[in-house]
Order: structure tokens, then sequence, then C-alpha cells
């Protein structure tokens, strides 16, 4: 069982921050590598649904990581698992929300946390390992919007980011604990 006595304060140099799963903080402003956890990432992303939970059934951010990470170069596999990291310390925000008038700051804390995870777990991230990964993320994007949002026809519904859905590509909808055993089993292999 996690202490989760003082779930949320304000630390005077470091600002807000939030409890985790494993009863670390994270501090949303500033944080450091050494507050990044994976059993926190893998927890908090295999609980996350995609879509803003407006999907058929079930499907975490976790489960959409694992299969990014399984359809980039190898060299880049670590950040494709991780590339959606900082959402298990900020949530998961809408595509057009994130990108909206006035969503500044929460871009700036994207990028801080996004920092920290790179550096936590040493990932040099290179503008060929964010080009492939970038790719991977829209390709599943439109497995996802085929499989859990029911779109067939990608034109007619002005699908902004669209690509034609691999078929053999499946998006499943694995249960919150499978999420996260994958998830975890995913970046052993990838960190062994």
């Amino acid at each position: 069982m996690h202490d989760l006595s003082g779930s949320t304060a304000v630390h005077p140099e470091r600002g807000d921050w939030i409890r985790t799963y494993t009863g670390g903080r994270f501090y949303l402003t500033t944080p450091a590598p050494e507050d990044v956890r994976i059993e926190d990432i893998a927890h908090a992303l295999s609980q996350i649904c995609r879509f803003t939970g407006h999907t058929r059934r079930f499907y975490s951010v976790a489960e959409h990581c694992v299969h990014v990470s399984k359809l980039v170069e190898p060299r880049h596999a670590l950040w494709g698992l991780l590339h959606d990291a900082a959402e298990a310390y900020i949530g998961d925000v809408a595509r057009p929300l994130k990108h909206a008038y006035g969503m500044d700051g929460y871009r700036r804390i994207e990028i801080l946390v996004e920092a920290a995870v790179l550096d936590a777990f040493h990932i040099p991230l290179t503008p060929m390992m964010e080009w492939d990964v970038k790719q991977a993320d829209l390709h599943m994007l439109c497995v996802e919007a085929r499989d859990l949002l029911g779109i067939t026809d990608f034109e007619a519904a002005c699908w902004r980011y669209w690509t034609e859905p691999n078929p053999k590509l499946r998006a499943v909808g694995w249960g919150p604990q499978a999420a996260k055993d994958e998830f975890l089993a995913r970046f052993k292999e990838l960190t062994s």
C-alpha cells in the first residue's frame, strides 16, 4: 500500500506537485528526472482512455504506446513507448484543444515534463527519432479511429491526420491491468 498522506501541496522552491501511484511527488512546473518512475507512467497511462474516452470500448494510452514502439525503428522504440509519458502526469488533452489558442501554458509544461522523461531514461532525442515516432503515432491514430470510432471513410470524415490504416494492425482494447503489464514488459525488453 502506498502512503498517500499529503496528496497535494505547494513546495516553496519547486511549486505545485501531485502524489503519484508509487507514493512519490511529481512537481508539475519544475519536473526533474529523479521524480519520473516507470511504474507511475505505466500505471497512469493504462488507466487513461484515448480520444478522451469517446471510444466504442476502453483503449488506453499505454496500449497505444506499446503499438507505436513496435512500429518504429528499433533504435527509436524506447521513445516510441514513452512519447506520451507526460500524459501520466498532466493528463491527456484532446489534440484540437491542446493546439487551441490559450493553451500555451499546457504545452510549455508538457515540454518540461517530456524533457524530464527523456533525461530520466537517457534518451537522446534526435530529429529523425522524433519524425519516426510522430509518423508511427499518426498511423496508430488512424488505426484507432477505424477500430474504436468506426471511421471508414477518412476523407468524408474530414480526418485531418489521414493515412491509410494498416489492415493487419488492430486497436484491441486491453484492460488497464493488461495494458500496464504489456507496457512494463515492453519497457523491460527495450532496456535490458
